[in-house]
């Protein structure tokens, strides 16, 4: 699909001709990404238990708050992608960082329900306006269709959130209980700001000229061919692109579904199935290092790989792990596998949620249209949690998981009809 050049940036916005994303910048947002999931999205996972202890809650009353968290995400899902269009990922992404400190510290002081689901409903609105989908469409902005190679790139110290920010919390909730961890987590938010602040106002435009051979835009305009080229059969009738809006946005939010549910229990999942607690939380950790390993060979091996592809390939991997989990309370080594595949297979699918459609879309309106596409995925994820924690608790794990192998079953029809559909011809 060739890029249409996009509409004039609106009066006293930087433009450039032709704008790179540069390696400082996509390190940057990788480290953001690393930071802000941990501290936000990853935050129920890490506290939730403790919270219970702590406020005398059921499970279902404190992850309802994470759940709002992701009402909230979706309904402003698509004012947001469309501030990102028109303004840039700068201020957005910095009012991301201040909204992050200040939910942390009011779930902090929380002693009642209101103050509590205060805190999450600001949560809300800063992950949806500091998560991947805003440095995704913030990266489009700026490159287009090349925005393809970073969007991958920024994904890999991303992928390793969990990892990183659950033995974090846990030491800092030892020394410290869990809201003065999450009280030093509003500290670390803060120090992401310097790190948005590094994301150009500039935007893409199609070249009016082909470059001078060996310089920085014929490269540009290399890397935009390959990604371009990548959907041979790319939906140009109103029809289809309904088609591929439908299955693109049901995908997103079958996984979503599973992420969500997964991200607030997989440690509970673990436990409840007959790992020690230490032990639930390392191997839960290994989760981090699929998605980030997934990652890595992706960037170094899948330049030339159409995204659809990638995305069946990246959904498969979904009923294996799941189909292993149900044997993680008698195996070490099926809850190894478990949480390395999760890890891998949802990794790529976060890949390819962001670059899918920069081929099946116009690169211009990105933050506009997938915010919309994107928001029914975030409304159902935020059932997620309490749906599974009311599901473990009436039913069990073992349910509970065999409900997760039939969501990833359904995630590979809607990949398997898009590839089908529009993916490119041999």
């Amino acid at each position: 699909m060739s890029a249409l050049p996009l509409a004039a940036a609106p009066q006293g916005r930087e433009v450039g001709a032709q704008p790179a994303i540069t390696r400082a910048l996509v390190n940057w947002l990788g480290l953001s990404q690393l930071v802000c999931w941990g501290i936000s999205y990853y935050l129920i996972g890490g506290f939730g238990d403790l919270i219970v202890a702590d406020l005398g809650w059921s499970r279902s009353l404190v992850y309802g708050g994470f759940s709002t968290s992701l009402v909230v995400m979706s309904l402003v899902s698509q004012p947001i992608g469309r501030a990102i269009d028109r303004h840039g990922g700068r201020p957005v992404m910095v009012a991301g960082s201040l909204l992050i400190a200040l939910g942390c510290v009011l779930l902090s002081l929380a002693h009642g329900v209101p103050v509590y689901y205060a805190a999450w409903l600001i949560l809300g609105l800063a992950m949806r306006l500091s998560l991947y989908e805003a440095a995704f469409a913030a990266l489009a902005r700026i490159g287009g269709p090349q925005a393809r190679r970073p969007i991958s790139q920024i994904t890999l110290l991303g992928g390793i959130s969990s990892t990183v920010f659950w033995p974090i919390g846990n030491e800092l909730a030892t020394l410290f209980g869990w809201r003065g961890a999450v009280l030093a987590y509003a500290g670390i938010a803060l120090a992401t700001i310097p790190l948005h602040l590094a994301i150009p106002r500039t935007r893409y435009l199609d070249a009016a000229s082909p470059a001078e051979p060996g310089d920085r835009g014929a490269e540009t305009q290399n890397v935009a061919a390959e990604s371009t080229s990548a959907g041979a059969g790319v939906p140009t009738r109103g029809r289809d692109r309904l088609f591929a809006a439908f299955l693109y946005a049901a995908s997103a939010a079958l996984a979503n579904v599973l992420n969500s549910g997964m991200s607030s229990h997989m440690i509970g999942i673990f436990t409840g199935l007959g790992l020690a607690s230490g032990v639930a939380v390392s191997v839960a950790t290994l989760r981090g290092i699929g998605q980030s390993a997934a990652r890595l060979g992706e960037i170094l091996f899948g330049r030339r790989l159409d995204p659809l592809d990638l995305n069946l390939g990246a959904t498969l991997l979904l009923p294996i792990c799941f189909a292993a989990s149900l044997f993680a309370g008698s195996s070490l080594l099926a809850a190894i596998l478990f949480a390395l595949l999760y890890g891998a297979g949802n990794g790529l699918m976060t890949i390819t949620r962001g670059t899918l459609p920069l081929v099946l879309f116009e690169p211009r309106d990105y933050g506009a249209v997938v915010g919309k596409l994107l928001a029914p995925s975030f409304l159902l994820s935020a059932a997620a949690p309490l749906a599974y924690a009311s599901a473990i608790e009436r039913f069990g794990e073992r349910p509970a998981l065999l409900l997760s192998l039939a969501l990833a079953l359904a995630v590979v029809a809607c990949a398997a009809a898009l590839r089908l559909r529009f993916g490119r011809k041999s």
